[in-house]
């Protein structure tokens, strides 16, 4: 039975992960803003809440994060910028997971596999943006994608055995994101949580430090 710590479980995704964890005989530690008052935008709460804990994990899961916050939709131009809403978005999407990493890697197993895993998009790949817009978003996912990305160097040091990826769980149906999705095919949060599942299940320590999709694929920074 592997320990893991869940951050976010009282999200769409991060609910279907914390099921699909147990389902494979996992035991889950949930952290939340609603449940615990585990504020990722707050390092004092982050230190606080992760130094309760005892004992060592297999995995750290970040499933924080959000396409809007409560003053900010995604942009479709330059003048719809704003520096509040930018900040926003770093702090929840980039500076949060940064801070978990940060105070949970002592909690992390060091003589044994041991993986971090935050949830990214695919819109914070510069290589695969054609469309521009939602700039953000984009911004604060590609700051994350370069955060774990350095992490993992440094891991590697300390945990050899160690991965640390961000992780594209695809387009989800949730209350949050159902305004954009459009006509693109979307999951419901069972079904990404499973596909992520899958994914952890099959990285190495080779593969610490990339960006991978809900089907396995690597995504381009």
């Amino acid at each position: 039975m592997k320990q893991i710590l869940l951050i976010g479980n009282s999200g769409g995704i991060g609910k279907a992960l914390e099921t699909a964890f147990k389902g494979r005989g996992n035991h889950v530690t949930g952290l939340s803003r609603s449940k615990n008052g585990f504020d990722i935008t707050d390092e004092a709460s982050v230190e606080r809440g992760l130094r309760r804990l005892k004992g060592n994990f297999d995995i750290v899961f970040v499933a924080t994060g959000a396409l809007t916050t409560p003053d900010s939709r995604p942009e479709k131009s330059l003048s719809q910028l704003s520096l509040t809403a930018m900040s926003d978005q770093f702090l929840l999407n980039a500076a949060g997971p940064a801070m978990v990493l940060k105070h949970s890697k002592k909690l992390l197993r060091k003589d044994a596999p041991s993986t971090f895993a935050a949830l990214s998009a695919r819109v914070g790949s510069i290589g695969d943006n054609r469309l521009g817009g939602w700039y953000s978003y984009r911004a604060a996912k590609a700051a994350l994608n370069q955060l774990i990305h350095s992490a993992s160097i440094e891991l590697k040091r300390t945990h050899p055995q160690s991965i640390c990826v961000a992780l594209h769980p695809g387009t989800v149906r949730t209350i949050l994101t159902k305004k954009y999705v459009a006509s693109h095919h979307a999951v419901t949060p069972n079904e990404a949580a499973n596909h992520l599942l899958s994914v952890l299940g099959n990285l190495s320590p080779e593969q610490s430090g990339l960006f991978f999709d809900w089907a396995g694929k690597q995504v381009e920074w």
